[in-house]
């Protein structure tokens, strides 16, 4: 039987799906240049280049926290309602 926190398992997987699905996106709509563009397109073009290599990383860190939640989710013990019952044995 394994140990397994399930509200952390699912977030985990929430974060890292979420993630994926983003940097999916992200990768097919990266902004392309054409020739002879004039200068404010460029930059233009340029800005939004930086702003999809931003959002990729931000979507890598979700992934990233969603797959260490996963990993936390299997180490999770759950704790007991009543709490650990400590027994003392009397010297005889």
């Amino acid at each position: 039987m394994v140990l397994v926190d399930k509200k952390i398992l699912s977030g985990g997987l929430a974060m890292l799906i979420v993630g994926i699905t983003i940097s999916l996106y992200l990768n097919s709509v990266v902004p392309i240049g054409t020739s002879g563009m004039s200068e404010e397109e460029t930059l233009d073009l340029l800005i939004k280049q930086q702003e999809n290599q931003d959002m990729s990383a931000l979507a890598g860190i979700l992934m990233g926290f969603g797959f260490l939640l996963v990993l936390i989710s299997f180490g999770a013990r759950r704790k007991r309602k009543g709490g650990a019952k400590i027994v003392e044995k009397k010297p005889a």
